[in-house]
This record gives C-alpha cells, sequence and structure tokens, in this order.
C-alpha cells in the first residue's frame, strides 16, 4: 500500500497524489511546517551596527528558506548554499548524500539598520521552518536538512544562544529546540539552478505544498517585515 511520497526531483508529489486517487489508494501528503507567532529576542544586536551584516542559517530545503528572507524587507540579498563541511564536498550530488558534514543554508546579507539579527532569528524560529525536528524538514530527512545556526561573529553566536534559552524556557513549542550553534565554518554558494528556485518555479509541486505557505505565513505574522517582491540573486548586477 502506498503511503506517501514527497521528492524534491523526479515525479512530482502532485503528479502522484493524482495518480493514487485515481487508483483509489488514500494518501496523506506531508505538508509545510507550521507557523509560530513567537516573541522578539530579549537579547539583540547593540545599536550602532554597520550598514551591512550576514547570518548564515540552515533550516532544510534551502528553497523554502531562500524564499522567506527574499520577501524580508532589509534583507539585500539571500543566497542558497552549504555549510559546515569541507569546500572539496560542497556540491549537491554529495551533500544530499547526508556524510558531508554540510548543511543546506542560507547566507543573508541585511542591513542592520532595517531589522536586526535577533528579528532574522524570530523569522527564521516562526515561519521558515520548525526548530523542533531533529535532521529533518517536512519531506526531506537527513543531517543535511538539520536546523542550525552559523553565527558569523561573536555577537551573534551569544544572540543565537540567548534567544533559543528563551524560547525554550518560554515553551513556545511543543518541544526543545534541536537547532544546532555551529562556529568557525565556512559557507559555500550552491549551483546556480538552485538560486532563486522559489520565485522561478511557484507551480513546483514541492514549492506549492512545503514553501508557499512559509511566505504566506511571513506576510501575516510580519506584515511590517513583508515586501511583495523578492530581491532575487538573479537580479543582482
Amino acid at each position: 500500500m502506498i503511503a506517501s511520497f514527497t521528492p524534491r526531483l523526479g515525479l512530482s508529489t502532485l503528479a502522484f497524489v493524482g495518480l493514487a486517487a485515481l487508483a483509489g489508494v488514500s494518501i496523506s501528503a506531508t505538508t509545510a511546517e507550521e507557523a509560530h507567532k513567537i516573541p522578539p529576542p530579549a537579547l539583540d544586536e547593540p545599536a550602532g551596527a554597520p550598514d551591512s551584516a550576514v547570518a548564515v542559517l540552515a533550516g532544510g530545503c534551502f528553497w523554502g528558506v531562500q524564499g522567506v528572507f527574499q520577501h524580508v524587507d532589509g534583507v539585500a540579498s539571500a543566497v542558497s548554499g552549504y555549510d559546515g563541511g569541507a569546500a572539496s564536498a560542497a556540491h549537491y550530488d554529495m551533500t544530499s548524500q547526508g556524510d558531508t558534514g554540510h548543511a543546506e543554508s542560507v547566507r543573508i546579507t541585511y542591513d542592520p539598520h532595517k531589522i536586526s539579527y535577533g528579528r532574522i532569528l524570530q523569522i527564521f524560529f516562526s515561519v521558515a521552518h520548525d526548530p523542533t525536528e531533529l535532521n529533518r524538514q517536512g519531506p526531506d530527512e537527513g543531517t543535511q536538512y538539520r536546523s542550525a545556526i552559523f553565527p558569523s561573529d561573536a555577537e551573534q553566536n551569544r544572540v543565537a544562544k540567548a534567544y533559543i534559552a528563551q524560547l525554550d524556557q518560554a515553551h513556545v513549542f511543543g518541544a526543545p529546540i534541536v537547532t544546532t550553534i555551529e562556529t568557525g565554518k565556512t559557507f559555500y554558494p550552491a549551483e546556480a539552478y538552485h538560486q532563486d528556485f522559489l520565485a522561478k518555479n511557484p507551480t513546483y509541486p514541492y514549492i506549492v505544498i512545503n514553501d508557499l505557505p512559509k511566505i504566506e505565513a511571513l506576510e501575516r505574522l510580519f506584515p511590517e517585515l513583508y515586501r511583495a517582491d523578492p530581491v532575487l540573486v538573479g537580479s543582482r548586477s
């Protein structure tokens, strides 16, 4: 009996569900993680921040995480890539095996005068992914889909640790946060075909089921930070 099938590449989820329905088979498809309205961080970046800063986050498939932050006001760019492993293994066909140390990640360049690092983490934890899922998000499983933060400096490390402790202490989620904080790592951009994937493929079944609800949640929960037109990698000069 067919239970579920949610690939990222190959036979599409919706096509598979449609074929199963014709065959009289009932399928419960995996959908996007539930969005949560969570409090802002009590500890955030200090005043007088520079004009540009970088945050690197991993929260499952980078298509959705990139897509979310491309719609956040104050973000100058969001690039999909790999972090946590060696340069020689920073390739999709290797990372997808789950044994390289890499996580599918997104490098977010932002203006601290418009949005703080703490607010970026608030969006990350509330709409971009589920931080209580260990080594998986939605239909994707493996350490390459882990929830992780890669701080750029000691201050980001301090803010991230404090925020996770704050949310866990308040029992904001139904389970403990499993997000790891990994220092001293290097980000490597992903292949060109992974960049702007959500924006370029809004009708792709995986995107429709798993990622478009995140964009909707961003607009609903953070209207003051949402922008309709995403900042795309392909549009940069």
